[in-house]
């Protein structure tokens, strides 16, 4: 199975995971195994060996991080040891796997919501809601509930690392369309309306260059449901702007590169792109920075999860559910996320002073973006939904992309991708 992750951290890799459903995890925990497991990690004794693993993070940058992070629970904790370990980028989803179903899952270990889907269903990791009862109060709302599986009680991750991102525009180019900083589109429907005048003028580049971001519901049966009449709408606008070549050819195309680097070539005229996103510009094209301007994401900022769970199964539960604690508190949060720039932390005491984390820029579009990332992050939700797997999103982009060519309508697209997804879950 592949990997990928969302944005980049280490060794090349980012943040949003494959899932591991249907990979062949077998086992369960009950309700009263949990509760068992919660009552040993909250009032156990704070000793014994665990062992800590994380995601591609074991290089010059964030190795120093982690050996102090150990060394001060360790000397805060004199009857802990513990043993950190990082895997590689590619196939860690595998290597999850295989410890799952070895029993040798580490006992704190960094996972996706969509790898932690998985391992929560079939009873591999702690219940944190029932764990720690000061888990809503401390930690960053949105990052909590990205734990928070369908069909399973409960919340299995602390959010450590988070992520959104935000529109970037070229207000140079689309000054001549009329547009000011303060009139650019706030929906979709004033942007597509911006992108066909763009395309009726001519004699620019197109202003959108992504497939419709289809928000992907299943219904309580677990069924895939996001084939509504809605969606379909949204999906023929679309139709209508790669029919009126208000879109680059190029999305359709197998190597499509993705807007961010198409508005980097100033081949289109927006983007979405994370708050580090000017310190691409300006490697890539810094006549760019002074042409553009940032804004938040038109409707719901979406929000790009890295979490730290723990084991159900670990044989140091009290130990395990306090270093995750300690390594995903505000002081550490915030030690982590200024190495880890572009990022923001998990809690929000951490959240809400981007003063505190984020370095000052001397790209002032930086700054403003920082500063808007933090806001979006009081209402940015987790828009992945952790049973559509990576072959699904394929032939989604598959049947969509047939749409926009024309060779079937826009429903029998949805439809399509809706009958693909509810067969695989069976």
């Amino acid at each position: 199975m592949k990997t990928t992750r969302r944005a980049v951290l280490g060794a090349g890799v980012g943040l949003m995971g494959l899932t591991l459903a249907g990979c062949g995890l077998s086992g369960g925990g009950g309700s009263a195994e949990q509760e068992k497991a919660a009552k040993e990690a909250k009032e156990g004794k704070v000793e014994g060996e665990i062992s800590f693993q994380t995601w591609s993070l074991k290089n010059e940058k964030f190795t120093p991080y982690f050996e102090d992070l150990v060394a001060r629970f360790e000397k805060e904790n004199p009857g802990v040891k513990v043993k950190w370990m990082d895997q590689p980028g590619e196939g860690y989803e595998d290597k999850l796997l295989g410890q799952a179903n070895s029993g040798a899952l580490p006992d704190v270990v960094n996972v996706p919501p969509n790898f932690a889907y998985s391992l929560a269903k079939n009873g591999m990791l702690l219940d944190l809601a029932k764990a720690d009862e000061k888990l809503k109060d401390v930690y960053v709302e949105g990052g909590v509930k990205a734990y928070e599986m369908p069909g399973i009680d409960g919340s299995y991750g602390y959010p450590w690392y988070l992520g959104t991102d935000m529109s970037w525009w070229n207000i140079d180019a689309l000054s001549k369309f009329g547009v000011s900083e303060d009139s650019l589109p706030t929906n979709f429907d004033e942007l597509y309306d911006l992108a066909m005048e763009a395309a009726k003028q001519g004699g620019s580049a197109p202003i959108i260059s992504s497939l419709p971001e289809i928000i992907i519901t299943s219904g309580d049966d677990g069924k895939f449901n996001f084939n509504t009449d809605e969606n379909v709408d949204f999906l023929q606008k679309y139709v209508e702007l790669y029919k009126a070549k208000a879109m680059p050819v190029e999305v359709l195309s197998d190597n499509y590169t993705g807007n961010a680097q198409l508005y980097k070539q100033e081949k289109v005229l927006w983007t979405t792109a994370t708050s580090s996103y000017p310190t691409e510009l300006k490697t890539d094209n810094p006549g760019l920075i002074d042409k553009t301007v940032v804004t938040k994401r038109m409707g719901e900022p979406p929000l790009f999860v890295q979490g730290i769970a723990v084991s159900a199964k670990s044989k140091a539960p009290a130990a395990a559910l306090a270093f995750a604690k300690f390594a995903t508190n505000t002081e550490n949060q915030i030690e982590f996320v200024k190495l880890a720039q572009g990022f923001l932390p998990g809690t929000k005491e951490a959240a809400a002073d981007p003063s505190k984390f984020a370095e000052k820029s001397d790209i002032e579009l930086q700054n403003k973006a920082v500063e808007l990332a933090a806001e979006s992050m009081k209402t940015a939700v987790d828009p992945t939904n952790v049973m559509w797997t990576e072959d699904m999103k394929t032939n989604m982009g598959q049947q969509m992309a047939l749409a926009m060519r024309g060779d079937i309508t826009a429903k029998e697209a949805l439809d399509a991708a809706v009958k693909y997804g509810n067969d695989q879950l069976s």
